[in-house]
């Protein structure tokens, strides 16, 4: 053999060479097995969603303690924080001149009641006119009416608290001079609490739509704590204007304080439960969004992988309400959704959807 067919002969066994390895690459790539995920079908149940607002927690009375009349500060006869009785004495300003003008009305009075008998008497034996009694009876009337007037006064003297209620912090201390009308201190009726909260004007609308007017819905209270109030309240009243600013408006609900554990100015979370009977729920871990559109990978029987947008009504722990775009029964992938594209084909490892939800709770504690 000359060395050119030498040369030829390795040239060939080369290429077979590449030929033999190429081919069973291809073969390697077509033995390669499908992609498996695991997959989820699409239920139809009933469930609840929860809202919850910022409230405020008010006092279903709260009011200011003011003085009638301007006076010396003569004793405070309750203390900040203290539970009083309707008609409890809570202040005493120094009643001496009120008095003083309560006995000065009452003589002039007593005087002026002298004058009219007098009057009537000589009236009877035809002295005096008819005009000169009728002066002596409106000087009475007169005298009568400053009598109760400087009664008034004294009794302004004294402050009494006008509900049950809880004393707030004392803005003066005994013996100061206070003016008509200064604030002493606050008084607080906390055996029901308003608890207002704002509502967008499409959970406005739809509460509307599903309750009537007047209804009391049940609701709870959570606390700062985060703690949920051991008593259930109701929705009250809704105002009758909307902020044109925020664009809400306030619901006020109702909750009994038995034990006086909520006070007038905290603040807490109202959680209102509305039920939905027969809708279609996925996980949301079956989701992606592309800009502010939500798809789903729906799979077929053959495995083929198609995106589909739907439309999400409600999202509730861990899943989410679809109002549009899939079936009751239809496969959905939740996993690998960033590993497939449309058209791709997969193996599938079908799971019971409570079972996804819990594992996905169990992975949100942790």
């Amino acid at each position: 053999m000359n060395r050119f067919q030498i040369s030829l002969a390795a040239v060939v066994g080369l290429g077979a060479a590449f030929v033999s390895s190429g081919c069973g690459h291809q073969e390697a790539h077509a033995e390669e097995p499908e992609p498996r995920f695991e997959a989820t079908s699409v239920v139809r149940q009933d469930t609840e969603v929860v809202r919850e607002y910022v409230a405020q927690i008010r006092a279903s009375q709260h009011i200011e303690v003011r003085a009638l009349e301007r006076g010396y500060l003569q004793d405070i006869l309750v203390d900040e924080g203290q539970h009083v009785a309707r008609g409890t004495r809570l202040f005493q300003i120094t009643p001496v001149f009120f008095r003083a003008e309560v006995d000065l009305a009452s003589a002039e009075r007593r005087a002026a009641e002298i004058e009219y008998q007098n009057t009537r008497m000589l009236r009877e034996g035809n002295v005096v006119s008819q005009n000169e009694l009728a002066l002596a009876e409106a000087g009475l009337a007169r005298r009568a009416a400053q009598q109760q007037l400087a009664q008034a006064h004294l009794r302004f003297a004294s402050l009494d608290a006008p509900f049950d209620g809880i004393v707030g912090r004392l803005m003066v201390r005994k013996g100061s001079l206070v003016e008509e009308g200064e604030v002493l201190t606050v008084l607080s009726d906390n055996a029901e609490m308003w608890v207002y909260f704002n509502v967008s004007e499409s959970e406005y609308l739809t509460y509307r739509m599903e309750h009537e007017l007047g209804e009391q819905v049940p609701v709870q209270l959570r606390m700062a704590n985060g703690a949920i109030f051991d008593q259930p309240g109701v929705i009250q009243t809704i105002e009758a204007d909307f902020n044109n600013e925020t664009g809400s408006i306030a619901f006020r609900a109702g909750f009994p304080n038995p034990t006086g554990l909520l006070r007038h100015g905290e603040t807490g979370e109202v959680r209102m439960t509305t039920p939905l009977t027969n809708v279609l729920v996925i996980p949301q871990a079956a989701t992606f969004t592309v800009l502010d559109r939500t798809f789903v990978f729906v799979v077929d029987d053959e495995g083929e992988v198609r995106s589909r947008e739907i439309t999400v009504g409600e999202e509730l722990p861990h899943r989410y309400v679809v109002r549009e775009g899939l079936r009751e029964g239809e496969h959905v992938l939740v996993e690998g959704l960033r590993r497939v594209r449309d058209g791709d084909h997969v193996e599938v490892e079908m799971a019971d959807q409570a079972a996804v939800l819990e594992r996905l709770e169990h992975l949100h504690a942790e």
